[in-house]
Order: structure tokens, then sequence, then C-alpha cells
């Protein structure tokens, strides 16, 4: 499909989907961009080649979350009564962190500026998260009287811990890239100018693995969140065993063996 709200590449195992909604600050309440955003990741789902889904935006912002014109004027998804919009928040966008964390592939956010609300809450849906220094971050629901509707009470303490995330919601504060960095939102903090270079270093690294056993390991490491040490280990020995029959698997000892870089085909 064609896509309006987004732009949408692929290069080299790497989709980068790009927010392209500047002038509204990349705002993700609106039908059109959260049904491009679910269409972006049903494809990279359904391509082997595609290794890494990156998400970034247009400057100046990642995104300032929901569109607070339109809570002022109780319109769109925030219009109606308590039951219609509890009935908005599931059709509309809680449908991002729903596509978003199904994505089966490594994902990384390129917060090149202002990631408010549920735009910070986008990016703690990725796996991984490299910023520039003119990005912050902010759980600012309390701010405007509202709680955290797209997830993030499920999201935040679950990369930074239950205390911090206590803290970072009650307050509503908004962390600079470099706080974001030490109380573990972020993995690494880089010049403006060099945002999408080391996104991109990081992505290639993570492209070149094998593409199946790429996606198990995320599948491993999600589910390991929810389930007894027990039924982990099972369910570990049954992806490794997949593996282990792989011609991917084949390719990585044969090229130990012949002291070369591998060949993955995704087989």
């Amino acid at each position: 499909m064609g896509f309006n709200e987004i732009l949408f590449e692929r290069k080299n195992g790497v989709a980068v989907l790009t927010l392209n909604r500047p002038d509204i600050r990349n705002v993700i309440s609106t039908p059109e961009i959260i049904e491009e955003i679910e269409t972006a990741c049903k494809i990279v789902n359904s391509d082997i080649g595609i290794r890494v889904m990156v998400i970034t935006a247009a400057d100046p912002a990642f995104s300032s979350g929901g569109n607070v014109k339109d809570m002022m004027e109780r319109k769109g998804m925030f219009g109606g009564s308590p039951a219609q919009l509890m009935d908005n928040y599931r059709k509309n966008i809680q449908r991002i962190p729903l596509a978003v964390h199904s994505v089966e592939i490594p994902t990384i956010a390129a917060v090149n500026g202002p990631a408010i609300g549920a735009g910070c809450d986008l990016a703690l849906m990725c796996d991984i998260r490299v910023a520039s220094e003119k990005a912050s971050m902010g759980e600012t629901f309390l701010n405007v009287g509202i709680v955290p509707g797209d997830g993030g009470a499920w999201f935040l303490p679950r990369v930074v811990g239950m205390a911090k995330a206590c803290e970072m919601i009650f307050t509503g504060d908004v962390l600079d890239a470099e706080e974001a960095l030490r109380v573990g939102l972020l993995n690494y903090v880089v010049s403006h100018e060099s945002l999408m270079e080391k996104t991109m270093e990081i992505a290639g690294k993570i492209a070149r693995k094998p593409p199946e056993a790429l996606r198990m390991a995320k599948r491993l490491l999600y589910c390991s969140q929810s389930e007894s040490l027990a039924r982990h280990l099972d369910q570990a020995a049954a992806l490794q065993a997949l593996c282990h029959t792989t011609e991917d698997h084949r390719e990585a000892l044969n090229a130990i063996a012949e002291k070369r870089d591998p060949r993955f085909s995704g087989k």
C-alpha cells in the first residue's frame, strides 16, 4: 500500500519506518497513522528478508503522543461517553502497542527529539533505543489529567524497573537524553547528526545474523518475562532443536572452520 503519514523504506535487510507528520509533532492518535504503523508491522513480519525494523521520525520531534487539541475539543478518538472512549482507545491507539510488540524481528527506536506521552511509549515498545542529544522522554499523562492508555504502564517497568517507572509516571517529569540514558531508558545517546549512522550500525550488525534464529531468540526473550523457568527451558530446547536442523546453522559452523564470514539464507 501507499503511505501518507509515514515513510517506509527497506535496504540491506533493514526496514525504516519514519513518522512523517512534523507539522503536528508526529502525533500517533489519528486513525490514518495508526493504520499505517500497523500495516508496516505486518509487512516486516511477513518478509524473511527483513531482519531489523527501525522506528524514527521527521525532525524536530520523535512524537508528542496524543493530539492535545483533539482532547480539548473532545473530538476524534477523544470524544464520546466513557464507554465510547474506552472502545475508542481499544480500536485506535491501542492497536499500536499490539502491532509493534508483535513484530517478530528486532526493533530499534531512533529517538530524534522529544518523545512525550504515547510518543515515549512508542520508543519503549522497541527492543533497543538510540537517541539524539536533542531527545527527551516523559510519561506526562498525569500532567493532563489522564493515565497511560496505550500500554506505557506495562512497558515502562519492564525497561527501568518498578520504582523508577512509578516516579516517572507519578511526577510526569520529562528527562533529557543524558538522564534517560542514566536510568536505562536508552541504550545510546549520540550527536543529532550521527543518530541514524549509529542506529544503522547496530541494525546492520543484527541484520547479519541468521534470520530464523534471530526471530526465535527474540521470542525466547519476551516469553521469558511471563513464564516459569521450567516452561522457558522447554521452549528453549524446542527452538534449539529447530535451529540445529537449519542450513544457516551448518553455514555458521562451516564459516568458523573456514575462517570466513557466514552467508545466511534464512533456511
